[in-house]
């Protein structure tokens, strides 16, 4: 307790430099957890890009193609699947719901999706929230569009608003259904998944729009016009993916064995969260890169420590020889040294964990207000703990190489210096 005492008064004695060392720890401490909270959050939002959904249907091909194509728009599914087919499957008894998806067109860059009214229904993301509309409200008519949020914001539309969809998904459309517009009633609030960079439309607009295409073109003297579609049968003859949500949990890997050995079409079943962990798994040279930056940045603060202390050894050589001539021991320098530094480290610490919290405080709504992603305020996991502990004593360890240097000073050396 003595040398704890004293090593808090000789701190006091140089509480200038001190507080810039505990401010440099506590900002890098605050970095570093800073960064692994929004890690696990942003993997916690990936996991939950879709929540609530059992099963994904495409045709076959691999697991991780067919979630980026059916959750994250990207890339192109194989093949299609045969309606007849999806509402035999959709038809099992262990089926709860199910969420036609129909892929292929876009709008200035951003993917189209037909659907139906169980996708706003039924779709959920972090942690089983729901769609919610910002403005307006679901389409119901026959060329009505739903605007994810970004496509609204980017692109600066309202509701009421016209707009016409191309086929193909390029940022340029060349070839675009301009001859049936669609009028936008509703734009939905900011989810931080590519729901917000997507025109939601119905399936019967997707049939419609491409009722006098054929093969990617106009079918050459076919023109039929926004008004005549509208007295025709526009029942999808395919669809690109569906979602299925089961009664019950324990029948799951049985109806995914069923779609994968179903007989009228080669189809696969994945179930999200498995593909998403794969697909998760391929990103982590990021993640990690990430983590070892603010890594670094918490050695770069240890580091800047170690230079104050050892940088003031050579005023405090006095105090180090009075020390010795009224009998302190070798033990009591190290001591008192490694002290320091521990209290310099453990105090950084502590400021920098009060630091994250608090502006986990201030930033959290404006993070999910621009970009959808939430960040809960827990507490520190057993990693973080660990991770502090390590820091800590790193710190404490730190303080063996200033006692050395201060131990090599001779007592003759210290008393003959000049005041």
């Amino acid at each position: 307790m003595a040398i704890i005492s004293l090593a808090i008064r000789s701190l006091i004695n140089r509480r200038f430099t001190a507080l810039l060392t505990v401010l440099a720890i506590a900002m890098s401490v605050t970095l570093l957890l800073g960064v692994e909270q929004i890690r696990r959050e942003a993997k916690t939002s990936f996991a939950n890009t879709i929540s609530g959904t059992d099963l994904i249907v495409g045709a076959r091909s691999g697991a991780i193609q067919l979630l980026l194509y059916s959750v994250f728009r990207i890339g192109n599914a194989t093949n299609n699947i045969a309606w007849d087919s999806y509402q035999e499957l959709a038809a099992n008894p262990k089926v709860s719901w199910t969420i036609p998806l129909s892929l292929g067109d876009s709008h200035r860059g951003f993917r189209v999706l037909g659907t139906n009214g169980d996708y706003f229904e039924h779709f959920r993301y972090a942690r089983n929230r729901q769609l919610t509309l910002a403005a307006g409200r679901p389409f119901t008519g026959l060329f009505e569009a739903v605007l994810g949020s970004e496509v609204a914001e980017t692109l600066g539309y309202t509701l009421d608003q016209d707009i016409v969809v191309a086929h193909g998904v390029g940022a340029v459309g060349l070839s675009r259904h301009d001859d049936k517009p669609f009028r936008v009633v509703g734009i939905l609030a900011k989810t931080g998944t590519p729901v917000d960079r997507t025109v939601h439309v119905s399936l019967e607009s997707i049939e419609a729009i491409h009722v006098d295409w054929q093969g990617g073109a106009r079918i050459p003297g076919m023109a039929i016009s926004a008004e005549q579609v509208q007295q025709m049968a526009l029942t999808p003859k395919t669809i690109t993916a569906f979602m299925v949500g089961l009664h019950s949990k324990i029948s799951t890997f049985s109806v995914q064995r069923a779609i994968n050995e179903y007989r009228g079409e080669p189809l696969l079943a994945i179930l999200p969260g498995v593909a998403l962990q794969e697909l998760w798994d391929l990103m982590s040279v990021a993640e990690q890169a990430l983590l070892a930056i603010s890594v670094f940045v918490v050695i770069t603060g240890l580091i800047g420590m170690l230079t104050v202390i050892l940088a003031s050894l050579n005023e405090r050589r006095r105090e180090m020889a009075i020390l010795r001539s009224v009998g302190a021991r070798p033990a009591h320098i190290f001591g008192l040294l490694m002290t320091e530094a521990g209290l310099l480290a453990s105090a950084g610490v502590l400021l920098g964990v009060v630091l994250l919290y608090a502006l986990l405080i201030i930033v959290r709504p404006l993070v999910e207000t621009h970009t959808g992603l939430f960040i809960a305020i827990e507490m520190l996991s057993a990693r973080d703990m660990t991770i502090l502990g390590l820091i800590v004593t790193i710190g404490f360890l730190i303080g063996i190489i200033p006692a050395i240097r201060a131990y090599r000073y001779s007592l003759a050396d210290g008393m003959t210096l000049r005041l």
